[in-house]
């Protein structure tokens, strides 16, 4: 996922559709610029990870330039994966065929994830999971404005730790305080099952 230098350079009043369904709204005025973003993803998906980092450091470059408001919204790219999950290697190969190459994507990843301060252990994430109750969690901490940290702490455990996102021990862990009472929810809805038909489906 790519992003322009400058945030503030887009039209404003303009929405912008980008790579892995981010969604940029500028609203300007004299001082700055204030954005509604809404980052449509998995959290099983390695380039929404990296979409991620990319996004912050962007507006991290910008700074007072622009407020952003950001919004995480659900994508479920395996909706029917099993609580086991699938070997990653025997899922991509399924998924895109035996000429997937796996080994020359995950050296892309890598390099693109170190140089934005994240790093990915392929030797740990070894299996890809369901992700329905990481995103009813991610759902809970919205009002509390607690999404963000969750969302970068959820693909750290499954990216770097290798840990599964989809289990509820790992939620526990990863969340804290009141959030943990989203774990008692019976569902999230149709926003997770039926997401903006918009949304890119790319991804493992």
């Amino acid at each position: 996922m790519s992003f322009p230098d400058k945030l503030g350079s887009l039209p404003a009043g303009r929405s912008e559709r980008l790579l892995n369904g981010v969604v940029i709204l500028r609203e300007s005025n004299v001082m700055s610029s204030r954005m509604k973003i809404d980052f449509v993803s998995d959290v099983s998906c390695p380039w929404c990870a990296v979409g991620l980092k990319a996004l912050e450091a962007a507006l991290e470059r910008v700074g007072r330039e622009v407020t952003a408001d950001l919004h995480f919204q659900p994508f479920e790219l395996n909706p029917q994966m099993g609580p086991e999950g699938e070997d990653i290697v025997e899922h991509i190969t399924r998924k895109y065929g035996p000429s997937a190459d796996i080994g020359r994507s995950q050296q892309a990843l890598q390099a693109r994830a170190e140089s934005l301060g994240f790093r990915f252990d392929f030797q740990r994430r070894s299996r890809i999971y369901n992700t329905f109750d990481a995103h009813r969690l991610l759902h809970w901490a919205g009002p509390k404005g607690r999404q963000q940290a969750l969302k970068n702490a959820l693909f750290a455990a499954y990216f770097t730790e290798g840990r599964d996102p989809g289990n509820r021990d790992v939620l526990v862990k990863v969340a804290s305080g009141s959030l943990r009472a989203g774990l008692a929810a019976t569902r999230l809805g149709a926003r997770a099952r039926q997401p903006d038909r918009g949304a890119s489906s790319a991804g493992s």
